[in-house]
């Protein structure tokens, strides 16, 4: 658990650093650009999302599932596997691409009307889905070499870099126009993947070899018929996550400025998700290996360290947003329009706390023999979730999506946390997670009595820091998690801090 932990802090600290950044390059989109042309952008990563989810032909789950595999019975210059995950996995990309320009005629009739520049810049969407999806299938295969800390870097703080830095340009005259600016920010998720690719061939780490090695020809069958499956699922699953914006930008009238709306909600609440991402990441590749050995003893350890520790960080970062978000508008001068952001950070707050908080349940499914149950789940999902964004953004604006996506993602985990109970015994929660809810509400409401009256600068360090304070003093003193004692001492130890 060592191992996790120290990876998994690691990369969620990246993760937060590039928050800062993504936070940076928010602001002064805001502040520069309208509500619409953000919107436009956030497109960009909506539309590619599917695009890679519907073409990656489940290469992410053949790369997790099998990669120990590939690892215990072949020297590395000998592993097919990257390269037959790239072959097929951007194969399958490209063709949706190819799709997308055939049938360009229905994305103008659907989106012409309510969000014109998307049709403007639809073909811009392809070098940025291309870059996007080159990056995620390396991604996968960087966190089996527990490469997880290289790639947060680069997904969290290198990337948003490069963002800042064209809007910076643009700022100061160099980039003469939005219209330049967006043609270049296509490119981006290019640049980041062709940096991750670099280092791993520098370093020696990965080798392409088409030669069909002794473990793909002898799990050949398994590898199609998994990984067909869990694509299947996990395709309708995040499909489900994306399809918020492109229901906005067809149905709601002002289109993609009030996608730029929900996604700035988003966003926000995304950063209560980034100690997911480090803890998925420094985790999947010990679930692989657990469930290869049968330890079922370390799988439940891992599920019920990532559930308590991820729900005091979402519970305590999704408050102190909350406390702060009106004033936060307002003294940082961001345009008013994006104050209605606080309704969708609401609701899709409370859906990524519900999330976290049953830990790494998805990666333990995925990476287990049970995994038609991730493609039935998933069909599920998107069955309920498709047809419940675009009925409740038709009925009650650009708030309806996170309303039922609150409601669907819950049912989701909850079915997903029974599975796992009644199948292995597992389950995350005890009395822990009753008293982190508890902390989290009471230091909310002290905050607000003493606070809420209150704006500027001064006051939001001064509420920030005093809900930090007495959120993280309760923790420790209620002993919360087993990871934050070490991680306290390392931290006295460091600074110098003695008893």
């Amino acid at each position: 658990m060592s191992t996790i932990r120290r990876q998994s802090i690691i990369s969620s600290g990246l993760v937060y650093f590039g928050f800062a950044l993504g936070f940076l390059f928010t602001l002064l989109f805001a502040k520069g650009f309208t509500p619409a042309e953000y919107g436009l952008v956030t497109m960009f990563t909506a539309l590619s999302s599917i695009i890679y989810f519907v073409g990656n032909l489940g290469m992410p789950t053949y790369i997790y599932k099998f990669f120990p595999y590939y690892q215990h019975h072949l020297e590395p210059k000998k592993s097919d596997m990257l390269a037959w995950s790239l072959v097929v996995g951007m194969g399958g990309v490209v063709l949706v691409m190819v799709g997308g320009v055939v049938f360009k005629g229905l994305v103008i009739r659907k989106f012409g009307e309510q969000s014109p520049d998307l049709v403007k810049y639809y073909y811009w969407i392809f070098p940025f889905a291309f870059g996007y999806s080159l990056y995620l299938l390396l991604e996968a295969f960087a966190w089996q070499l527990k490469r997880s800390v290289l790639t947060s870097f680069l997904r969290e703080v290198l990337l948003r870099f490069v963002a800042i830095l064209l809007v910076v340009l643009f700022f100061v005259g160099v980039l003469k126009s939005f219209d330049t600016f967006i043609k270049l920010y296509a490119f981006s998720y290019l640049i980041i993947a062709l940096c991750l690719l670099g280092v791993l061939i520098v370093n020696k780490e990965v080798h392409f070899t088409f030669q069909p090695s002794k473990v793909t020809r002898r799990f050949f069958g398994k590898i199609v018929k998994q990984a067909g499956m869990v694509w299947g699922g996990q395709m309708l699953y995040n499909l489900a996550q994306y399809i918020a914006q492109i229901v906005i930008a067809a149905v709601v009238p002002g289109g993609l400025k009030y996608v730029g709306i929900y996604t700035l909600g988003q966003y926000i609440t995304s950063v209560i998700q980034a100690p997911q991402r480090g803890v998925i990441a420094a985790a999947i590749g010990p679930l692989s290996q657990a469930w290869r050995e049968k330890d079922y003893g370390r799988i439940d350890r891992i599920y019920r360290r990532s559930s308590i520790n991820q729900l005091i960080f979402s519970a305590g970062v999704f408050v102190l947003i909350w406390i702060n978000f009106t004033d936060a508008v307002l003294t940082l001068h961001i345009k008013t329009d994006f104050l209605e952001a606080k309704q969708v950070f609401f609701f899709l707050g409370l859906m990524r706390i519900i999330d976290m908080g049953t830990g790494v349940t998805n990666q333990i499914i995925g990476t287990s023999t049970y995994w038609r149950f991730d493609f039935f789940t998933g069909v599920g999902l998107a069955a309920v979730t498709i047809p419940m964004n675009y009925i409740l953004a038709k009925t009650i604006g650009f708030i309806g999506p996170a309303i039922a996506d609150l409601f669907t993602f819950t049912i989701y985990n909850f079915i997903r946390w029974v599975f796992l109970y009644r199948k292995y015994g597992m389950q995350p929660f005890d009395r822990r997670t009753v008293l982190t809810l508890l902390l989290a509400l009471g230091v909310y409401f002290v905050c607000h009595w003493l606070y809420a009256s209150y704006q500027g600068f001064g006051w939001l360090v001064l509420r920030s820091a005093t809900f930090i304070v007495l959120y993280g003093a309760g923790v420790l003193l209620l002993r919360l998690s087993e990871d934050v004692a070490p991680v306290w001492a390392t931290v006295k130890k460091r600074v110098g801090i003695r008893r």
